[in-house]
């Protein structure tokens, strides 16, 4: 093996002052390298003393000397390349900062009054990107040495097979020193200690054991060394009588299982130890995180995206030992889940914290997180580390477990829009290839772009990479793997990208079942193979269970499959209590999870819910979706009950958001949805039985369904009893009962109207605008107020298309969904409290809404077009894409309301204010800003031609109004 190495020690300039230490500081280190290092050893300047090469004094290097000496190091003609190439630099280093910053070595003829700086660093990077050297070696000792960093503009690359350590003495803002105290330079001095294999038990030096050391030796020091490490692991020096490694097959870590199973290899502390086969994607995936802030993992299910993810890259920025400073970072994971925002806020929360102080610090990032991208960015600021990592694990979760749209869009929004405002923040995402067709069906934010612009694929290991995994952690556990197994699995598992799962779980089966420490063909046939292992496995586990047991496994497997719309199917995490019912007791649910979880086909976990109490909630989720795509009976299940699981899981999903809600009475299913649930629970009870919580949610629906016929039978019978009272009563009640005559023929007329109204609901007859109007025109406004209350718990708003001129009652935060309800011209006629109430896609032109309070109220895609808002409170309103032509604003409060999109056209928008909300690519044309406080407010792509503005108007920093078209008014 060549190695070969160039030491550079320059003390003698021309122009620059002259250095004490970089001579001493390059002699010895080719002394030490051609003591420990096997390396052919170039020096410059170099003199003969007492007939031994040494590193001149005061000999003088030309920019061209360095130059030849890197190119024969680096790119020699010819076959003659080094396997190892070690370059070493002392001196000085000099800063370009007119117009462009560049750094550059500076040799003894160089004048930065002339120009002539030295060897530019960014040659040096185009050099080495260039190239043949497998292993590249470089130590640089001098000031603003850390540009040779800077990857951005070219990156020396982590190509296939090369492996490299760069090292620096000082990051490019930064001088280096040299010491008072030693004859090197204070860096120089470091790396000496560090290289000296004596110092080791093993006697052998690598490039993470050097890393390691440096930067514990000069922690605290003015200058801070920056570092990277790519490719495998590189021995630098070696002791003259190292110890040679002894192959031993018995086993050192006696009953660990380096395989995983089903499960992914985490960055934790043993996991990484037995991660082998993707050390080339871990380098791509540590490149793209060094040189930006967006990384998208992307490849099919089973290739080993969470794996790679975890064990590769996140356990290298732990360590800190591929780039420097990583160890120091904040990191945040998650899974979105069902309530991706929620596991936002909680990624957040320091698992540490128990109680009260867990609970106000879960409270305070939910409130953050509440506001959106403003506070993720508050949230990544907060911490002192010069970067935050956020990591989202199976992101394609946003699509198949969460199923509300609206908190999705604020999911992505938040994430992109936060990743925009802060450079300090890393957004990673792992996602399946095929749910990228979902990030295109909408806008998203940008989310697709992003994804495609900065997309690493995990595609297929290679055959030496499969033979790494499986060879290479029975080594480290002192086991031995027959040739002829590692063959015929190369062979049963090549061209199957998705088939890394059943590799793993074959091994851990074969691990169960090794005789004298070694993995065998033999054992392997019997198994099954591969393919087999796992489907034969879990239907020989399915089979164990007694015959009154085996339909709670099929239950408990359907519950944990989420159907695919137009994907496979996929897993899905399911809170225990949800799989109990009156069929299934918690009892014996507990007993099969129990099961299965020692069979490794499904994972119990539990979550800890929100509060100052700590309450654990059990959660059961598949092994791997592995099983649901190669076991063939649970395939069976599923075809056969397709159908019906999505009836049910539309039942299920509607009771858990009345759960999450407070259970309120207007969640509950009401006319044709309410029957259909009935029927369904009725029908399949046995062959598909609902959830407790589910059967609860059917039943209060009914017993509300119920209370209606009874208040509107008893109201019939009151007033068929007043009347008979007034026929058969006193003169006194014969002329009360003219004086209300009125209020009763009200009564009446509601009673009559409320039985109709079920009746009509119950026969899907859906003709009552024409009856509403007629029985509206008739009533008072109390009246009027309970029969329009009667059609919002009913959901009948819409197709009544009432005229409400009198909606000024008790409209109670989060208890009124207007959405796509025709409410044109609607008056009120005091201020109302409409706090969070949701008007997504609903008419109101014309309406009169002044004075009302109207914050965190949902208007998407709402038609206000002449509306009145004059001195409305619509803090935190999210108003994207709505139609607010012509609309008045005057006065109005809209400090962080989302208009992004929102078509503000002609709107007066005079002394509002709209600081710090969202008006990205929203259409304010013509509209009438004077006085409005525009201050901190995202305005990226508004359009502003022909609006007005005034001296007290307030625009964020950096707005120019009148390059956006607008005009000022005296």
């Amino acid at each position: 093996m060549s190695r070969n190495a160039l030491v550079v020690g320059i003390n003698a300039y021309g122009q620059l002052p002259p250095l004490r230490s970089p001579a001493k500081d390059a002699e010895a280190i080719a002394q030490l390298l051609q003591a420990y290092g096997e390396c052919s050893i170039t020096r410059l300047p170099e003199v003969i003393d007492a007939g031994q090469p040494k590193v001149g004094l005061k000999t003088k290097v030309t920019f061209q000397d360095l130059k030849t000496a890197l190119v024969q190091l680096f790119k020699p003609k010819g076959a003659n390349v080094s396997q190892t190439a070690f370059f070493f630099f002392s001196g000085h280093g000099v800063q370009d900062d007119s117009g462009i910053q560049e750094g550059f070595l500076a040799t003894s003829d160089a004048d930065p009054s002339r120009g002539l700086y030295g060897l530019s660093l960014s040659w040096l990077r185009r050099l080495l990107q260039e190239s043949p050297v497998r292993q590249k070696v470089i130590w640089l000792d001098c000031c603003h040495s850390g540009e040779l960093l800077n990857f951005r503009e070219a990156d020396p690359g982590a190509a296939a097979g090369t492996d490299r350590l760069f090292m620096t003495a000082s990051r490019e803002y930064q001088p280096a020193y040299e010491s008072l105290d030693s004859p090197y330079s204070i860096f120089t001095q470091a790396l000496l200690n560090g290289l000296n294999p004596e110092r080791l038990e093993s006697g052998i030096v690598t490039n993470y054991a050097l890393t390691d050391w440096v930067s514990t030796a000069l922690k605290g020091e003015i200058q801070q060394p920056l570092f990277d490490n790519s490719g495998s692991e590189i021995i630098l020096t070696r002791a003259t009588k190292a110890p040679a490694p002894v192959e031993t097959r018995q086993r050192t870590e006696k009953g660990v299982c380096p395989y995983k199973g089903l499960s992914y290899f985490d960055a934790n502390d043993e996991d990484p130890k037995y991660f082998y086969g993707r050390a080339e994607l871990t380098d791509q995936l540590l490149d793209r995180v060094r040189q930006g802030n967006f990384l998208a993992i992307v490849g099919a299910s089973g290739s080993g995206k969470s794996s790679v993810l975890r064990a590769g890259l996140l356990h290298q920025l732990k360590l800190g030992r591929r780039l420097s400073g990583s160890e120091q970072w904040q990191m945040h994971v998650l899974v979105p889940g069902k309530r991706p925002l929620q596991n936002l806020a909680l990624a957040f929360v320091d698992s540490q914290l128990t109680g009260t102080e867990r609970a106000k610090q879960l409270a305070d990032a939910e409130e953050l997180i509440g506001k959106g991208a403003i506070g993720l960015r508050q949230l990544v600021q907060a911490s002192p580390a010069s970067r935050a990592i956020l990591v989202i694990d199976q992101f394609e979760e946003s699509f198949t477990l969460c199923q509300d749209n609206t908190e999705r869009q604020q999911f992505f929004q938040c994430l992109l829009e936060g990743l925009a405002q802060t450079e300090k923040l890393c957004l990673i995402l792992a996602m399946r290839a095929d749910f990228f067709g979902k990030c295109l069906e909408q806008e998203y934010s940008g989310l697709a772009k992003q994804i495609q612009a900065n997309m690493i694929a995990v595609t297929p290991m290679s055959r030496e990479e499969l033979r790494q995994a499986i060879v290479e952690p029975a080594k480290k556990t002192g086991l031995e793997v027959e040739p002829e197994l590692v063959q015929e699995m190369l062979t049963d598992v090549e061209g199957s990208p998705g088939s890394l799962p059943l590799l793993q779980y074959t091994l851990t089966e074969l691990w169960k079942h090794d005789t004298d420490s070694c993995l065998d063909l033999r054992t392997y046939s019997q198994l099954g193979g591969v393919m087999g292992t796992l489907q034969k496995r879990a239907t020989a586990v399915y089979e164990q269970f007694p015959d009154d047991q085996k339909p709670v496994v099929k239950h408990l497997f359907l519950a944990l499959t989420q159907l695919g719309e137009g994907t496979e199917d996929t897993r899905r995490r399911v809170l225990k209590l949800d799989l109990v019912n009156k069929q299934y007791p918690e009892t014996l649910i507990d007993r099969v999870v129990q099961q299965l979880a020692n069979e490794n086909l499904i994972v119990t976990n539990e979550l800890v819910e929100k509060g100052i109490t700590i309450n654990r909630v059990a959660v059961i989720d598949i092994a791997h979706e592995a099983l649901i795509r190669h076991w063939i009976l649970l395939r069976k299940w599923i075809e056969e009950n397709r159908d019906k699981l999505r009836q049910k899981r539309k039942i299920e999903a509607a009771a858990e958001e009345w759960r999450n809600q407070g259970k309120p009475k207007y969640y509950l299913l009401q006319g044709k949805h309410l029957s259909n649930a009935e029927s369904f629970w009725q029908v399949n009870s046995n062959s598909m039985p609902l959830s407790s919580l589910a059967e609860q949610f059917i039943r209060e629906g009914i017993r509300k369904r119920r209370s209606s016929y009874f208040y509107a039978l008893s109201l019939s019978a009151f007033v068929c009893l007043v009347l008979l009272l007034m026929f058969f009563g006193s003169t006194y009640f014969l002329q009360r009962r003219l004086r209300e005559d009125s209020d009763i023929e009200r009564e009446r007329l509601m009673a009559e109207y409320f039985i109709e109204t079920e009746q009509i609901v119950n026969d899907e007859n859906l003709a009552l605008r024409t009856r509403t109007l007629s029985v509206l025109k008739k009533l008072d406004g109390e009246r009027k107020v309970k029969v329009i209350e009667f059609l919002y718990e009913r959901g009948l708003l819409a197709q009544c298309q009432v005229d409400m001129k009198t909606l000024d009652h008790n409209c109670k935060k989060g208890q009124i969904a207007l959405n796509e309800a025709d409410l044109d011209g609607i008056h009120l006629s005091k201020p109302s409290i409409l706090a969070g109430i949701n008007l997504t896609e609903a008419s109101l032109v014309g309406a009169d809404l002044s004075a009302s309070d109207l914050s965190k109220a949902d208007i998407r895609r709402a038609n206000l077009a002449r509306a009145n808002l004059a001195r409305a409170n619509l803090t935190e309103v999210f108003f994207s894409e709505a139609h607010l032509g012509a609309t008045n604003l005057q006065d109005s409060i809209l400090r962080g309301a989302i208009l992004a999109r929102a078509s503000l056209q002609d709107a007066n928008l005079e002394n509002a204010d709209l600081s710090d909300a969202n008006l990205t690519t929203a259409n304010l044309s013509g509209a009438n800003l004077s006085g409005t406080n525009l201050s901190g407010t995202n305005l990226e792509g508004a359009i502003f031609e022909g609006a007005i503005y005034s001296a007290s108007t307030k625009f964020s920093v950096g707005f120019d109004p009148v390059s956006a078209g607008m005009s000022q008014r005296d």
